[in-house]
Order: structure tokens, then sequence, then C-alpha cells
């Protein structure tokens, strides 16, 4: 899972970022919700966890935001107050679930699995644009029907320009999607792409993916 984290106890976000990553998810930290509202938009995110006690914008403020912006992904909120006045005003905010601190690791992973599965029947785990379409779940790309062989990188890759169609990709927003620090070397993000060229278009008639000088690519295709 992608995830987008909004907590300002610098501790407890350490916290739960390492045990979200351990489980093998990408988490998307932020602090304030001004950073966390530029990851919603600009990075696919699968689900969010929200502290209510955000030092810029309160927690439901935030939310009350994405929704309006029409921000889909579905949202946990971290709360302390535990009377069902509070749960009821995050979940009208359109929170999606809440849970209340402290709470076990577990717990928290269980919701979020929960979270995902509910939300499975609302968001396609196919994408499309034309001849091409992006298995969410098998990792898996097919053009014309055909499987076409990625590696892990180049899927991610692939799957975050599709997933981000007819906006322009930056190259460190690639890399943070292989590295998850933003680490790495820019370099192979262009050897990536290069070898997607040709694996999606060998004949060069289609042209799916265009180089945007000095500021990244772009996936021409419309996906749905």
């Amino acid at each position: 899972m992608k995830i987008l984290l909004v907590e300002d106890d610098k501790l407890l976000n350490h916290h739960l970022t390492t045990v979200l990553t351990e489980a093998g998810n990408q988490v998307h930290s932020a602090h304030q919700a001004e950073l966390a509202q530029h990851y919603a938009h600009e990075y696919p995110i699968d689900v969010g966890i929200i502290d209510l006690g955000l030092p810029d914008m309160d927690g439901l403020s935030l939310i009350r935001a994405l929704r309006e912006q029409h921000i889909p992904f579905p949202i946990i909120i971290l709360t302390a107050r535990g009377n069902w006045q509070d749960k009821v005003e995050g979940l009208e905010a359109g929170a999606d679930d809440y849970l209340v601190k402290p709470f076990q690791k577990d717990e928290l992973l269980a919701r979020l699995n929960a979270l995902m599965r509910r939300s499975a029947g609302f968001i396609s785990p196919k994408v499309q644009a034309g001849d091409y379409e992006l298995d969410l779940s098998r990792k898996e790309l097919t053009v014309k029907g055909e499987v076409v062989v990625l590696t892990s990188f180049e899927y991610l890759i692939l799957e975050y320009l599709m997933r981000s169609a007819r906006q322009v990709v930056s190259k460190q927003q690639l890399l943070d999607q292989l590295y998850g620090d933003g680490e790495g070397d820019p370099n192979t993000i262009e050897v990536m792409v290069s070898r997607l060229r040709k694996k999606l278009d060998p004949t060069g008639d289609i042209q799916p993916i265009s180089t945007i000088r000095r500021q990244g690519y772009i996936f021409n295709l419309q996906c749905s």
C-alpha cells in the first residue's frame, strides 16, 4: 500500500513510519497539513492516516478539504479523543474509520487492510490506456492481451506514470517510488524509462511516454 501518514508528533510519526514500512508499505510522511495536501495531490495514495491535532490545520479541516478537492482514497483518523461525538464528527467530515490512541500496531495494520478491502469495490484493480492494461493486483502489464515482462523497477515507474496520466512527473518523484527516501541516481530513471519505451512501443508509432525537458516525463494516453 502507498500510505499518507499525517502525524505531528515526531517520535510517533517515526515509529509508525517504521512499522508501516516494515510491513511492506510505502509511506509518505507529513508533520503538517500543507505537506499532506501536496502528497495527496502529487502522489498516488491508497490510504491516509491523519491525526486530528496538527499545528497548521486541525485534522478534521484537512479531511474536509481533501474531500472537497475530490481526493478519494480512504482515511483513518488517529485521535486521543474517545467520545462518540468526536468519532461521529470525524466520519461526517469524510473519514472512513478511526483509531483511538494508544493503540497496538496490529490493530492499525488490520484496520488499514480492512479499509483497502472495502475500497476495492470502488477502486478499479486495473488501469487501462488503449491497448495497454496494467493489473495492479498481479503487478502485470498486458498489451493487446499479451503479457509484457517488466522488472520490478520498470513496473513501479510505469504504474506511477499511468496513475498520473497526462501529468508531468519529475525524476525525483520516480526516485521516491523506487527508493522511498529519494536517494538514488537520476540516471537510473532515464535508463528505466528508455527500456519501458522499447517494451511499450517497439515500433515508435504510439510514443506513450514523452520527456518534458528539465521537468520529467508524462504518460500521454488517457487512463481509466
